[in-house]
């Protein structure tokens, strides 16, 4: 009988270390945006997005882990959703600015001198941004993001692979900075069980076709039908997810928050993603 309330508390501890490892994956987050930050000032935008890449699979998987991990039971003095909103602001709004920034991705050459614009949009995306980290209805209860969700590492991901014009990256952040404050619903790809058969497999598919991409605008010389192939699928996974979005937003309506209305009691404090 002595032995029991030890091995209780073995077991106790073994969990309480497993959730202590999950909070310890979650701060690589902000090791990986740090580095990210790095590159940026070696003007290597390849390895920014390589390590921003990194920042984002850390996040997409460690609500999961510390759901599974049971991190509010086992450190009940650690909030993880404070620890994620602290990452993802570094990760998906600080770092994706500055490279607005540095790499002068808005030159427009009127009023003001051309980095000035990079300099305005960059100062605007840190600004909003404060609202959606701040905002406790960031997700509805069936875990849409409600209003443009601060995922400024994505958007210029687009201006990136896509070679968008000084023009249209300034519309779009503005576009998008309007849409912060608008309850437009955007798709968690790992939350939202609507469609989730195919979110998750696009999810997968935009993931790699991003990657690849990456790599081909660091060595050109893969160019060629490959490439045209993985354009496509990256264009097709990207539209994808717009249409669930909007389908949510004007098709699906409010009935998308009566049919989880049930389930609000058990949700956990909101975070990013």
């Amino acid at each position: 009988m002595a032995k029991l309330p030890r091995t209780a508390q073995l077991d106790k501890d073994i969990k309480k270390g497993i959730a202590w490892s999950v909070h310890a994956f979650t701060t690589f987050g902000i090791v990986a945006g740090f580095l990210a930050l790095v590159a940026v000032l070696k003007n290597d935008a390849f390895t920014a997005f390589i390590w921003l890449g990194v920042a984002l699979f850390v996040d997409g998987v460690d609500g999961s882990l510390a759901r599974k991990a049971r991190v509010t039971e086992y450190t009940p003095n650690f909030d993880g959703a404070s620890l994620d909103l602290v990452i993802d602001y570094f990760t998906y709004v600080a770092v994706p600015a500055l490279m607005i920034y540095w790499f002068n991705m808005v030159p427009l050459d009127f009023y003001f001198a051309g980095s000035t614009w990079s300099l305005v949009a960059a100062v605007l995306i840190m600004a909003v941004s404060c609202y959606t980290f701040a905002n406790v209805g960031m997700k509805s209860s069936d875990y849409y993001f409600v209003g443009f969700p601060a995922i400024w590492n994505v958007v210029v991901l687009y201006f990136y692979l896509l070679d968008t014009g000084p023009i249209t990256n300034f519309v779009t952040v503005v576009l998008l900075s309007i849409l912060t404050f608008i309850p437009v619903k955007f798709v968690h790809p790992l939350r939202v069980t609507h469609w989730r058969s195919w979110t998750i497999p696009m999810t997968v598919l935009w993931a790699a076709m991003t990657l690849s991409l990456i790599i081909s605008k660091k060595f050109p010389e893969n160019d060629g039908i490959v490439e045209t192939i993985e354009v496509w699928l990256f264009g097709l996974s990207s539209l994808y997810f717009a249409t669930i979005s909007l389908w949510r937003t004007f098709i699906l309506g409010d009935k998308g928050e009566d049919e989880d209305e049930a389930e609000e009691s058990k949700a956990e404090p909101q975070s990013h993603a």
